[in-house]
């Protein structure tokens, strides 16, 4: 439904792309007795958190990090069940390690969360920093419960929860956090460089820089170092398994290989899909978690885009992403179930990112994830399974990967280099040598496997001009009966924020306004 029309009633659905997104829209589109269709272009659903097997080896292809646990839970009690029920979760300790450039001389620190543990290691390393820190998080903490109870759940179909009393007084401490960025609000509060670089990380998360996005997403930290990060055993593909089972559960049917070429509408009313096989398939409502520029300049009629091409033309990606999924003879203590590798110039890393002459960074920030650390069963016995995540810039020019070296020059040059920056700065000189499956993904891959805009990894950055209500909305301003899910639409980036996104498409079809959350269920 578009505008402001009132409830619709429940009748046929079909939701495009099985990611997550496009999955947590299904079961709750169930749960609210539509009869639901799921069409995925590709063979699997998952969408960007994928998952490959070679050799006995299972690596995740997306997401590793679960945060925001609150988010899962209450999404799963929606459905009348819990993220205990279904999923094995694990707390990791350390939640990570840093390492810095070995010229610096800087050791490497683990990251333990809690507030002690973190304060400690703050002040262990910078004195005064503990007491910082912990006021930092302080006010991320409140940031947080303000996004979560005001702004995240939010269809910003109205400007009610905005104009609120009790958020219009905290006016003057949010102004600040709005115009200044993460990378300022940081660097006037600490000096050494690991320090900053751990409270500013986040931003990736964000699909930014630390130096674009505002300084309201320090709000990031609460979660890793206040929260704690957890790990459910089996992959983050068990989180697309529990959810692809909750839809099924409401009656939701998922066809694989089926992928739409448009969504037919009569007038300005979307009434279905057109498969590339040639059926069309009748809907009172469509509900698009393909990408959404995909969707909007792909899918939809020209005269009837809310988002057509001119507008992508003056919005920013995330960065694109190389990705190298590494299974590994013997063991790599060296490396955490979560390792990050900063380089010292990091503000040259990010221009090289978004600045005016895009390349892949040498040597490059990155990112490591051993889930081996805490779950043999990704790796064969006596083997790691490494996921590295290099950010470079969204272009599908740069090329793509491929298995055993044999992707594109260009991606396969730059993987050899931070193979080798891994295994000098991490101290594993034989690495190249123990690697027995290689696999690399690239923005070419991303383009050309799940439609991203410009080979993007994550969804739309989120500047400031791109977050909250500057964000798409979840359904079509010019068509009736589309709406949109996943992460470009509101509220953003990242697992948690997809299954908001699929709370959103029903908060609008139940007509409910209020900036928080669903009511839960009773449970009995």
């Amino acid at each position: 439904m578009s505008g402001g029309a009132g409830p619709l009633t429940p009748r046929r659905a079909v939701v495009v792309g099985g990611g997550i997104a496009g999955l947590a829209t299904a079961a709750l589109l169930g749960a609210e007795g539509w009869s639901v269709t799921v069409f995925e272009a590709r063979d699997v659903v998952g969408g960007r958190a994928g998952s490959w097997d070679q050799d006995g080896f299972r690596f995740d292809t997306g997401p590793s990090w679960y945060l925001m646990p609150e988010v899962f839970d209450h999404f799963f009690r929606l459905l009348g069940t819990s993220a205990e029920q279904e999923l094995d979760l694990v707390p990791l300790d350390p939640a990570y390690r840093v390492y810095s450039d070995p010229a610096t001389g800087r050791a490497p620190l683990d990251v333990h969360s809690g507030r002690e543990a973190a304060t400690a290691l703050f002040e262990s390393v910078e004195p005064g920093a503990g007491a910082k820190l912990s006021a930092y998080l302080d006010s991320a903490g409140d940031a947080y419960e303000l996004a979560v109870t005001r702004f995240l759940y939010d269809t910003y179909e109205t400007t009610a929860g905005l104009r609120d009393p009790a958020l219009l007084r905290r006016v003057p401490q949010l102004a600040p956090l709005l115009t200044r960025s993460l990378a300022s609000h940081v660097d006037r509060r600490f000096t050494d460089p690991r320090l900053r670089q751990i409270l500013g990380y986040p931003a990736v998360f964000l699909g930014g820089s630390p130096y674009g996005v505002p300084s309201l997403y320090h709000l990031m930290s609460h979660l890793d170092l206040d929260e704690g990060v957890l790990y459910p055993r089996g992959g983050f593909v068990e989180i697309i398994r529990a959810i692809e089972r909750l839809a099924e559960a409401s009656g939701a049917v998922i066809e694989t290989g089926a992928r739409v070429v448009s969504i037919d509408t009569s007038g300005a009313t979307a009434t279905g899909v057109v498969l590339a096989d040639g059926r069309r398939v009748e809907a009172d409502l469509v509900v698009s978690a393909a990408d959404l520029h995909h969707t909007e300049t792909a899918l939809v009629a020209p005269e009837l885009q809310s988002y057509p091409e001119s507008w992508w033309a003056r919005k920013e990606p995330s960065p694109g992403a190389l990705l190298l999924l590494l299974g590994v003879e013997g063991s790599l203590p060296q490396l955490a179930h979560h390792t990050l590798l900063f380089t010292d110039d990091w503000r040259s890393n990010f221009d090289d990112i978004f600045g005016a002459h895009p390349r892949i960074s040498d040597p490059a920030s990155l990112y490591v994830c051993r889930p081996s650390a805490t779950d043999p069963t990704v790796a064969p016995a006596g083997h790691e399974n490494l996921f590295v995540l290099v950010p470079v810039p969204a272009d599908p020019a740069l090329g793509h990967g491929g298995e055993s070296g044999d992707g594109d020059a260009r991606i396969e040059t730059a993987a050899d280099r931070v193979i080798e920056q891994l295994a000098s700065w991490c101290d594993i000189p034989d690495l190249a040598d123990r690697i027995v499956v290689r696999r690399t993904i690239a923005p070419g891959d991303f383009a050309a496997d799940l439609n991203a805009w410009r080979g993007n990894a994550l969804g739309l950055a989120h500047t400031l001009g791109q977050s909250a209500m500057f964000r798409p909305r979840n359904v079509s301003r010019k068509v009736a009966g589309l709406s949109y899910a996943g992460g470009s639409a509101l509220p953003g980036i990242g697992l948690p924020m997809c299954l908001i996104s699929a709370e959103l498409v029903v908060k609008r079809l139940r007509g409910d306004r209020t900036p928080g959350p669903l009511a839960e269920p009773a449970r009995v």
